[in-house]
């Protein structure tokens, strides 16, 4: 048997044989325990980087790991393949979006296969192929008849360089595109949105059925969603009486206000200004806040930007004429585009007051007294209200309820429950997405494509114009076509969905995959669902896993779905870094998998990745770890193989050769120390596998098996060595270390004379008799006078019970600073250490 581990030809081999005999081809078996392990799907971008080999090595882990335990286990893998970047690399090398995408996925295909990971790739899916986003378009129906798909004209992040709408999100740096670097402009257009702001209280409220998810990610959840009770009061115009509604959760505060806050954009800024010398200051101003990015303009770090307007607003409860100003951090997207300024009780309104020098009134007074002239910081708890008019000498939640009930009765507000939570812009001017399944009548109106006639398929005749008009609107053949409804000649919609929507609901279509009658079937989704452990990266947290919740209550409201989320358990990996610093290519810091593999091979690539850290948290790179992982691989590679053929003789003197084989109960005392180590191992790996997802301290535990197989062999002549324990070892060894190194496992499998694959073996069940060890109380002596007694372990040969007692923290005490002369050890009984 070759010394080193030839993992070329043993991938090579295995890799053919799974496939050849569907290893990992699961289908509904209601005998058995489900278990559907999914990791975020890739963006098929060519190469696997190093944080798709630590997730998919992750979720690779745990799928085989509940596989071995028993479950029949669905693990399926696809490509996130629409979207800008596609789009934008096929037209710089002046090929179609289809063939660099499709190119990219063979290569990553073969890269997974390769990394030896357990899909059923009977189920491997691509949102760009058309049988896949027919269902896209299937679910943009779903929710257009239910009322919870609409189009209206809206303010956007644009792009010029990339052409395209850009998420909130995407637009970083004070108002640059995060892909290009380009300044980012805002445009009014008609967009196509999902009403997820229907949905608002129950993807808040079943935040409390996620206690599988990292508390982090359902506290970025709920803070994105926002919700807030607070009173819709209007103020008006002075002289005009235009209304001016705002939206707060303080109107105890109202008698605070000492200016009134427009958001840019407000429709009034342009009326109030008109004609006026405050027309062409406020136009600039606009230009340069719509410039900015939303988290730009609402960070608590950016400076806070205004400019007075000349006008002024009547409060509804004092009368009082306040001036009207216009802010950067006003957002007319989110309440009603008007802030009151309460700057003795906001943040905000007081960093505002102290750089313009504005007047601030204290209307909640704490037990101290507030004293507005002294003020380094607003205060925002609670208190008595003062300066407040009738309400002067309440509690202030007294007196918001009773100030809530004034504006309603009096019709000058009403309760209201207002969210941080936008309803979800799916449009985008792009080629390289799926289809909106949308028709223009001039005598129907909008007339959704008819099921029967799904997919709308993408083109092929369109033109690349980077005018910013949809790639779409240049094929006549797409755009012409005619109702479904009247028969008369129409239009096609020309933008395409935002790829999150694709990735909204793929979970779903892995469960019938091939399925050209439905997007998935309902009993099979029974079946399956929910997914029992998702695996990603954290930069999800909030948008996609956020859509795909919303999606999923969406179809269960449909009666097409049992479930009311999606996924039962999150695990969050962190970041692979080199130097200290994420990997990526401007910084010159990648470290490429493809090289790796061929380099080590693949089981050292998972080894490494699993060993170098936890999985939620951070991982550096290291060479030196790749190189140890590889030794220790060829390490467990030469001690099995050693033992290969005296493990086949055991088994045709009468082991069943289907597993390992129980041992002799009457062992001595290095039998006994081997096999608790053995259990001891089998009983770590277990629990950190499934209690604590802790890969790395369950390696550790492998290592730790592999050094007391080494340390027998070592100590205990070869001729009284016990043949079977060291089986043991060894065959409960490679099915430990099936999930992390499946290459390695099944070869060594097959080379201890098993026939069956080592992955369709059972998870190994530690023996909790193995565990115990028979004690004894010793003497210890210091030239000859007795100094302690201690608890050792009984049955140790005499060299094992002298390094034991030397090693010993008490005797360590004891001999301290002192050189050892001689020991007489008598194990079981006593020890005298004679020191000078």
């Amino acid at each position: 048997m070759d010394e080193r581990y030839d993992f070329r030809a043993v991938q090579d081999r295995w890799g053919r044989r799974w496939d050849e005999t569907g290893l990992y081809r699961v289908r509904v078996d209601r005998t058995k325990p489900k278990f559907y392990a999914l990791e975020m799907f890739p963006y098929p971008s060519g190469d696997l980087h190093m944080g798709h080999v630590r997730n998919y090595t992750i979720g690779d882990v745990i799928a085989r790991f509940k596989r071995m335990n028993g479950y029949n286990v669905l693990h399926p893998i696809g490509y996130d393949a629409f979207g800008l970047p596609s789009e934008n690399a096929a037209i710089k090398r002046g090929i179609p979006p289809a063939e660099w995408t499709y190119k990219n996925i063979a290569t990553m295909h073969g890269q997974l296969k390769a990394l030896g990971m357990s899909y059923d790739w009977g189920r491997e899916v691509a949102t760009c192929h058309p049988g896949y986003y027919k269902w896209t378009e299937w679910l943009f129906l779903q929710l257009y008849q239910r009322g919870l798909a609409y189009k209206k004209k809206a303010a956007v992040n644009w792009c010029p360089s990339c052409a395209t709408v850009l998420a909130n999100e995407q637009v970083i740096n004070g108002g640059h595109c995060w892909r290009c670097d380009s300044p980012v402009t805002k445009r009014e257009i008609e967009q196509w949105f999902f009403k997820i702001t229907d949905y608002a209280d129950r993807l808040l409220a079943d935040l409390s059925l996620l206690s599988g998810w990292p508390e982090r990610v359902r506290t970025m959840q709920e803070n994105w969603i926002g919700r807030s009770e607070g009173v819709e009061m209007t103020f008006r115009v002075e002289g005009t009486g235009d209304p001016i509604p705002v939206f707060t959760t303080r109107h105890d505060t109202i008698y605070g206000v000492t200016f009134l806050v427009l958001a840019p954009e407000h429709p009034l800024v342009d009326k109030l200004t008109r004609g006026t010398e405050y027309e062409e200051p406020a136009r600039r101003f606009v230009a340069r806040a719509r410039a900015m990015s939303e988290i730009d303009r609402t960070s608590t770090e950016t400076e806070k930007q205004g400019l007075s307007i000349g006008a002024r607003a009547i409060n509804p409860l004092s009368g009082e004429a306040v001036p009207i100003w216009i802010a950067n951090y006003v957002l007319m997207e989110y309440g009603t585009g008007a802030v009151m300024g309460v700057p003795a009780h906001d943040e905000r309104d007081f960093e505002f007051v102290k750089k313009f020098e504005l007047p601030l009134r204290v209307v909640i007074q704490p037990k101290g007294e507030l004293d507005k002239a002294t003020m380094a910081v607003p205060y925002s708890g609670p208190g008595t209200m003062v300066n407040s008019g009738p309400y002067d000498g309440l509690d202030n939640e007294l007196g918001k309820a009773r100030i809530a009930d004034f504006c309603e009765a009096k019709g000058l507000g009403i309760r209201r429950v207002n969210y941080h939570l936008r309803d979800w812009l799916i449009s985008r001017q792009r080629y390289w997405g799926a289809p909106i399944p949308v028709i223009y009548c001039e005598k129907c109106g909008i007339v959704p494509v008819p099921e029967r006639d799904l997919p709308v398929l993408l083109p092929d005749d369109v033109v690349f114009t980077g005018t910013g008009e949809s790639p779409l609107a240049t094929s006549k053949s797409f755009v012409e076509t005619t109702c479904p409804t009247c028969g008369g000649p129409a239009r096609r919609e020309t933008d395409t969905m935002d790829t999150f929507v694709c990735s909204s609901w793929y979970y779903l279509r892995y469960i019938t995959a091939r399925s050209e009658q439905v997007a998935f079937d309902s009993q099979e989704s029974d079946y399956w669902m929910p997914v029992d452990q998702y695996t990603g990266g954290i930069e999800h947290a909030v948008l996609h896993l956020l859509y795909s919740r919303f999606i999923t209550k969406v179809l269960h409201d449909a009666g097409l779905l049992g479930e009311v989320e999606p996924f039962k358990n999150l695990l969050t990996q962190g970041m692979v870094l080199k130097d200290g610093a994420a990997m990526s290519k401007s910084k010159g810091n990648v470290v490429s998998p493809v090289e790796i593999m061929d380099k080590y091979g693949a089981d050292t690539a998972r080894l490494f990745i699993l060993f170098a850290s936890p999985p939620e948290k951070e991982l550096e790179w290291s060479d030196r770890g790749v190189e140890g992982a590889y030794r220790f691989i060829n390490r467990v590679w030469r001690l099995v193989t050693a033992d290969a053929e005296t493990i086949k003789a055991l088994d045709r003197a009468g082991r069943s050769g289907k597993g390992p084989a129980g041992v002799p109960g009457h062992l001595g005392p290095a039998e006994r120390e081997l096999r608790r180590v053995i259990h001891v191992t089998i009983k770590r790996a277990t629990e950190d596998i499934e209690e604590r997802y802790n890969f790395n301290t369950a390696v550790s535990a492998f290592m730790e098996l592999v050094n007391a197989v080494h340390k027998y062999k070592d100590e205990v002549p070869e001729a009284k060595q016990n043949q079977a324990v060291v089986a043991e070892a060894l065959e409960k060894l490679t099915l430990l270390m099936a999930p992390f190194a499946p290459y390695l496992a099944e070869e060594l499998w097959s080379v201890m004379g098993h026939t069956n694959s080592v992955h369709l073996q059972s998870w190994p069940i530690y023996d909790p008799r193995a565990l115990k060890v028979d004690e004894v109380e010793v003497v210890v002596q210091i030239n000859g006078k007795i100094r302690d007694r201690l608890t050792v372990p009984t049955g140790l040969t005499e060299e094992m019970f002298r390094e034991l007692i030397l090693k010993h923290r008490r005797v360590q005490e004891l001999i301290a600073g002192k050189r050892v002369v001689k020991i007489v050890a008598v194990p079981d009984r006593l020890a005298n250490i004679v020191v000078k």
